[in-house]
């Protein structure tokens, strides 16, 4: 068909069809389901989605592809396609998506969204973190991923990967690994191991957080400098909002050691801290 992957897309095709069965299989799809999918590609596992969920909704960037899978999907009258750059931008998603998915999720009573995707590795951060702040709570989210970024996202305190989006995701879904897969089953092949990657939201633990968007900014200060001592972190990301004596009060209310760092401190812990300065500095913004 003359298409060549677009490396600014961040495309690599997945050539394994047992594994595009395991991907949409992990994802236990029903009829009440909506699936989104972002990067349609060649419509291989979009045809997978269309026989298991509900409805489809596809995202597609490259117009060459989309014309592609627009032909082998033609008979597929629930899946919707859209030729659009999934994201708005960094940490937003495109408007159409948000107008498309919300519409098919309307269409029937008791619908429940689910991300179901070979994501392309350049968007794959924003589009897993954006999908916890949306305006569509996805139910779970099944993708394939740089292996380096499932790691960082199952990675416990202590560990070299844990960080603020451990602690984001953590902080209301359980996520497991799936499988780890080489180079090899990928046309290009990347130069990096893939996983694919399972999150399932938890509404109770979801709704025990008082303010969702000044937890995930605020423990994003914290983690810009992880390996620091958990005092500095805190009073740098609290510059002009609270003095140093008064962070000194908090951390001696929470029973911090001296010498505590931030990448000790598991999710429970971070949610605590982060109420204390909630109460006391309401308007903090991350700037």
């Amino acid at each position: 068909m003359g298409i060549r992957p677009a490396t600014r897309h961040g495309q690599n095709f997945l050539i394994d069809l047992n594994l595009h069965r395991l991907i949409v299989d992990s994802a236990q799809l029903t009829e009440q389901d909506v699936a989104l999918e972002i990067g349609t590609g060649t419509g291989a596992v979009t045809q997978l989605l269309a026989e298991q969920a509900g409805a489809v909704v596809t995202v597609e960037i490259d117009g060459h592809l989309f014309e592609f899978a627009s032909e082998m999907l033609i008979d597929r009258p629930n899946v919707t396609m859209l030729n659009v750059d999934a994201l708005k931008n960094k940490n937003h998603f495109n408007p159409a998506v948000a107008e498309a998915v919300g519409s098919v999720l309307a269409a029937a009573p008791g619908r429940r969204l689910k991300l179901v995707a070979n994501l392309p590795y350049n968007i794959a951060t924003p589009v897993l973190s954006n999908l916890l702040a949306w305006e569509h709570t996805p139910h779970s989210m099944v993708a394939t991923i740089q292996k380096e970024l499932a790691d960082r996202i199952v990675a416990q305190p202590w560990s070299k990967d844990y960080g603020a989006l451990s602690v984001w995701i953590q902080c209301q879904a359980d996520a497991e690994i799936v499988r780890i897969m080489p180079p090899s089953v990928f046309w290009p092949q990347p130069k990096v191991d893939s996983a694919i990657i399972r999150i399932v939201v938890d509404p109770k633990r979801r709704a025990a957080i008082p303010d969702l968007t000044f937890f995930h900014e605020f423990t994003k200060a914290l983690f810009f400098h992880r390996r620091k001592f958990l005092r500095a972190n805190v009073v740098s990301a609290l510059k002009g909002v609270m003095d140093k004596p008064e962070v000194d009060e908090i951390l001696a209310e929470m029973n911090f050691a001296d010498d505590a760092r931030t990448e000790q401190l598991d999710v429970p812990t971070l949610l605590r801290l982060t109420e204390l300065v909630r109460a006391r500095a309401p308007e903090w913004t991350l700037s």
